[in-house]
């Protein structure tokens, strides 16, 4: 299931606690504000300097890529680079 951050608002509530599921205005402004922040810690670039593509690797390359840990997109970047780039 995709989550659509710009629409959706987090409210705690105990699913096994039947009473949770009366939602309070306290709670619904409480989860506005916290999406609100969330939407002003970064906004679109105004001069994107990447470009987005799509791109088929072999399971293998991606499962290591991947298991390389965070940031493991930004280092195949910077692989190409090196490889394409640098080495002219």
């Amino acid at each position: 299931m995709t989550v659509n951050k710009d629409t959706t608002v987090a409210i705690p509530a105990d699913p096994n606690d039947p009473e949770d599921f009366d939602v309070s205005v306290a709670a619904l402004e409480q989860g506005l504000a916290e999406r609100e922040e969330r939407r002003r810690l970064r906004g679109a670039q105004k001069a994107p300097i990447k470009e987005l593509v799509s791109i088929r690797l072999d399971a293998d390359v991606v499962e290591a890529l991947r298991a390389s840990g965070t940031g493991w997109q930004g280092r195949v970047n910077s692989i190409l680079r090196k490889k394409l780039l640098d080495a002219a």
